[in-house]
């Protein structure tokens, strides 16, 4: 058969498509050029008659006819034996019809997936928040949430503020709560609530028999912190400096618990939000100037679409202002 190939070598894989990554599908691609006519091939394949196969497919005979000659004219490949009205397939036939029926197969699931993930009553919503918002906030929120829809999905995300927004842009995910709120023109950010910070001194520290103190008064100490770029560390080094001082730093770590950790071992102090559980070996002590808070936001995709579970779950958290952390 003599054939109208698009390709000078027809079906020679790329490279990129040898390692396993996505092919590029310009105006030209097979997958473009093909993707129409799959289920017809397919359906014809399994009835081994054209005139069954177009009931099935709900369209004339003719018209299937004529579609499976241009598929096998651009392929320049015979991919049916014709029998009379009977068509049986050859051994080219039997090699696109395997992979045929597995494009067809992984399409159905990845449209049964994303219709899912929009469903109203149960689809799904990536959430990310900040790991100190985990133990209670977090999951307070989603119960309260889930008790007027409760088969909505949740994929959960904890990370620090600006990890969190990358992937918000890359698509990752919906939503998240962060600190600070964040100020950029590609999302939109509302404030929900604010948290009391606390410095945090091991048990046996000279401050610890205070239940107040002024931030400048800790200017001589050693400080652990959460590592640059986390909004925790931003919040601590502008304190600092409203304070009259710049931090030494003697431990950096990524999660706050662990911080707080370091304190009651005596490796320094640490301006940390109050436990889920108080720990042992340390005394909180409340920061009366300058005023040790950190604003805790709901931030988004500016102009992104939300799917009905996601909108409704964004209503929810915007109710919550000024209740969203436990008092």
């Amino acid at each position: 058969m003599q054939g109208r190939n698009r390709k000078d070598v027809a079906g020679a894989p790329r490279s990129g498509a040898e390692a396993g990554e996505p092919a590029e599908l310009g105006g030209d691609s097979w997958a473009v050029v093909l993707a129409p006519r799959l289920a017809q091939f397919t359906a014809v394949a399994r009835h081994e008659h054209v005139t069954r196969a177009a009931l099935e497919l709900g369209m004339p005979q003719p018209t299937l006819s004529r579609a499976l000659v241009r598929l096998e004219d651009d392929l320049g490949v015979a991919l049916f034996a014709r029998h009379g009205r009977t068509l049986s397939l050859t051994p080219a036939g039997r090699a696109f019809l395997a992979s045929t029926e597995r494009a067809l197969t992984d399409l159905e699931r990845a449209t049964e997936s994303v219709r899912a993930d929009v469903d109203p009553a149960a689809g799904k919503v990536a959430f990310g928040f900040l790991h100190t918002l985990g133990p209670e906030t977090v999951p307070g929120l989603i119960r309260s949430f889930r008790a007027d829809h409760p088969r909505v999905r949740f994929q959960l995300v904890q990370n620090y503020g600006e990890a969190m927004i990358e992937r918000m842009r890359a698509g990752d995910l919906d939503l998240c709560l962060t600190s600070p709120v964040p100020d950029y023109p590609d999302l939109v950010a509302r404030r929900l609530d604010e948290q009391k910070l606390r410095l945090v001194v091991p048990d046996d520290h000279a401050l610890a028999r205070r239940k107040r103190v002024r931030l400048a008064e800790a200017s001589g100490e050693l400080f652990v912190t959460l590592e640059p770029g986390y909004g925790l560390r931003r919040i601590t080094d502008a304190l600092c400096a409203e304070a009259g001082f710049t931090p030494r730093i003697a431990f950096e770590g990524e999660e706050a618990e662990t911080l707080r950790g370091l304190v009651a071992a005596g490796l320094g102090v640490a301006l940390l939000p109050p436990p889920a559980v108080p720990r042992p070996g340390v005394a909180e002590l409340t920061v009366t100037a300058p005023r040790a808070v950190r604003e805790i936001g709901v931030a988004w995709l500016d102009g992104h679409p939300d799917t009905p579970p996601v909108a409704a779950f964004k209503k929810f958290l915007l109710s919550r202002r000024g209740k969203l952390l436990p008092r």
